[in-house]
Order: C-alpha cells, then structure tokens, then sequence
C-alpha cells in the first residue's frame, strides 16, 4: 500500500479547489451569458412591440372623391391638379418653390396628395400585443367612437418608411434622410480616422522611443478614449464650426453658407471622438505581431518601412479591423455630438455633398421619442430597428473585410 506524502495530499487539495474554482466561474459565466441574451431579447421585443399593430385611421378628404381609381396609379400630370385644385394658393406656391411639382417624382407627388389633401389622422394605434390579445375589443371600440375610420394592421417599419423623407405627420414621415445622413457621416469618420489612427500607432508602436514627451502623448491618447461624448462635441463646434466655418461650410468654393453646420463638420468631430479607440485597437494589433517576423525581414535585408508594410501591418490587419468595427458601432449611435455641431431634427431635402446640412438616425430617434403622440414613438421603434440594421449590415461587412485580409494572409 503506497502511503500518500503530505505533499501530495496538498496538491490533490489544490487541484481539486482549482477544479471547483473552474466549475463556479465556468458557470458565472454561461449565466452572465444567458442573461444578457434574454435582456437583449426582451429589448428587441419590447421596440418591435410598439413598430407593428393596429392604426385607426381617418381621412380628412375621401380618396374616393378626387379620383376613382386609387392615388399611387393616378398619373404625375393629374396629381399636379388634385393639388393645384385642393391647396390654397400661397401653399401651392410654396410647395412649388421649393422644389418645382414638375421635377419631382411620382411618388413625392403621392405623398404630398396624402399629406396635404387626403390628410391620413390616425386616431389610435395600438401595440403588437394588444393587437393580438384584444383584436375584438379594439374594432368594437373603435366602430362605436369613430364610424368613419377605417382600422389596418400597420407595420410602422416599411418600404415607405425607408423610401420616405421627414414629414411632421408621424404616418407619412420616414428616414431616407436620415439614413443618407448617418452613411455620409461614417464614410468621412472612417476615411478620416482609420488611415490617421493606424499611422499614429505604427508611430508610436515601431518607431517612438520611450522618451518623457512619447509617453506623455501615450498617456493622453489612453485618457482620450474615456472622455464623454459631449466633449467632442463642444471641440467640433469650437474648431470646425466656428474656428473652420468658412472651408467646412464651402464658402470658399462658393456652396451655400451653412455657417460651418454641415456634414464634413460632423464627421470631422465623430472622426476625433473615435480617433483614440481606434489607434489603441491597432497599438495591440502591432503589439501582438511576433519579434522574429520583423527580425527574420531584417535579417533579409528589408528596410524598416518594407518590414513593416510587408509583414507587421498584413499581419495586424485583422486586429486592426477589429477596433475600426467596435469604433463604427460607437459612431453610429452617437448623438450629443451631431446635436452640438448643429444636426437638424426636421430635414426633408436628402444630402447632397460634404457641404450640406443634415440629420441622422439617432437625432430623428431623440426626437421622435420627445413627442407626445404615441404615433411618434411608434416610428421611433421602427427607426431603431431600422439603426440596428444598419449597424448590424456595417458591421458584418466589416467582418467579412477581415475575415478575407485574414484568409490572403494565411
């Protein structure tokens, strides 16, 4: 019979605590886990909850009455006389200057027939659940309160709503602008700061020494990425609003004067606000490229630049990548910045350039949701899904980028 040391006896003591300790926290973990997916969960529901349900709705002027066929099959010349016909003449006119009725589309001219002549109310909208849980309840009601409305199941997120422009009608209002508004500003942000962020990090990484002023510049470059927002933004009003207003408005080019509140400033701001995440994100992707890659290039007789085009940046792409796609998902949301270098909550004109004004996505979410219609919140919800998509579709695209950088390089 072996008898057991106690040196033995403690390491069987020790192994079996690490094992214990290993089940706890391998269980913390698939719990943490589990929660946060049920929240994630619950958080989806709850806003596609309110983007879908039953309107009633009632017209100001019956479709019927200005025409016998329905209104998006009536002919662009005829839709001009319904309006020219049904609208005052001062509203005609203005309507007209700015933007003539001929150089408009047929559906802009379906949706102004709709919003200034037909003039859709809904009266009540419903959630999803109710829709679903109380369908009777809800037509009983709404046949004794209101015989002249008409109730259909709306889904607020739509064709129409991404087709559409602003509109201060929460039934005709949608985020085409907005959309246009958000990509604008992300394709400056990224052109901006992935090529500045990945150069001041193979600066820093490759050939900084590790002198007072490098390491204060590192100091400050890791305290800048925990700044708030709203910080930025009072530096972009300050620099590219004010202090820039002439060249990011376009009046040297002769572009109207926006007084320096216009695309370009937005994603020069959103550019600084990311500019720290993503030039930490490249530090650790150089940082995790192997010694004896380089010395192996040096050892052939590369330069220092060949080595580090050749081998070090292939190599830390992937990495790379990685923080550009968390930096994205920051930018995206954000709002207090866009807000302070001069966002417009109501914009029906669609960007056109770097130099013109603009709105996002989150902007017309903040402020949907300080309406007191809930119609506006229902459009609210179909605007955050409509984000969530758009971070999601940006994102994947961005994996997909890595993943194949990945590939060539393996």
């Amino acid at each position: 019979m072996i008898k057991q040391t106690d040196g033995g006896f403690r390491v069987d003591q020790n192994l079996r605590r690490r094992h214990r300790d290993n089940r706890i926290w391998r269980t913390f973990f698939y719990v943490s886990t589990a929660s946060a997916l049920v929240l994630l969960a619950i958080l989806v529901l709850s806003i596609a909850n309110q983007a879908f349900g039953l309107v009633v709705i009632e017209n100001t002027v019956d479709p019927s009455v200005l025409s016998e066929i329905p209104i998006n099959e009536i002919d662009s010349k005829e839709l001009i006389g319904i309006l020219k016909s049904n609208l005052s003449k001062n509203r005609y006119k203005t309507i007209d200057r700015e933007l003539p009725f001929t150089a408009r589309s047929h559906d802009d001219l379906v949706d102004l027939v709709m919003a200034e002549v037909i003039k859709p109310t809904v009266i009540d909208s419903y959630h999803l659940d109710e829709s679903i849980l109380k369908r009777d309840q809800i037509f009983t009601h709404a046949a004794e309160k209101n015989p002249s409305a008409y109730i259909q199941f709306r889904a607020w997120l739509n064709p129409e709503f991404i087709r559409r422009s602003m509109s201060s009608t929460p039934e005709l209002a949608g985020v085409r602008t907005a959309i246009l508004g958000s990509l604008w500003i992300i394709l400056i942000t990224i052109s901006i700061a992935f090529p500045v962020g990945v150069g001041a990090a193979i600066y820093l990484e490759e050939y900084a020494g590790t002198n007072r002023i490098n390491r204060i510049i590192q100091t400050n470059i890791d305290n800048l990425a925990g700044v708030p927002s709203i910080i930025y933004g009072i530096l972009g009003l300050a620099i590219f609003v004010r202090g820039m207003g002439f060249f990011t408005s376009g009046a040297f080019l002769g572009s109207e004067d926006t007084g320096g509140r216009t695309i370009l400033s937005a994603g020069l701001t959103m550019a600084l606000l990311i500019l720290p995440i993503l030039i930490i994100n490249a530090q650790e992707a150089i940082r995790a490229v192997p010694r004896s890659l380089r010395e192996a290039s040096y050892g052939l007789g590369a330069t220092k630049w060949q080595t580090i085009w050749h081998h070090v940046l292939p190599s830390a792409l992937p990495g790379i990548l990685t923080g550009t796609i968390l930096a994205i998902s920051r930018a995206i949301g954000e709002t207090a910045p866009l807000i302070l270098v001069g966002a417009s909550s109501f914009i029906n004109r669609d960007p056109s350039g770097v130099f013109s004004r603009f709105t996002a996505l989150p902007i017309q979410i903040y402020n949907w949701t300080t309406r007191p219609q809930d119609e506006f919140r229902n459009i609210a919800a179909a605007a955050i899904l409509v984000l969530l998509i758009l971070l999601l579709s940006l994102n994947a695209f961005a994996i997909l980028m890595r993943n194949r950088f990945t590939r060539r390089i393996s």
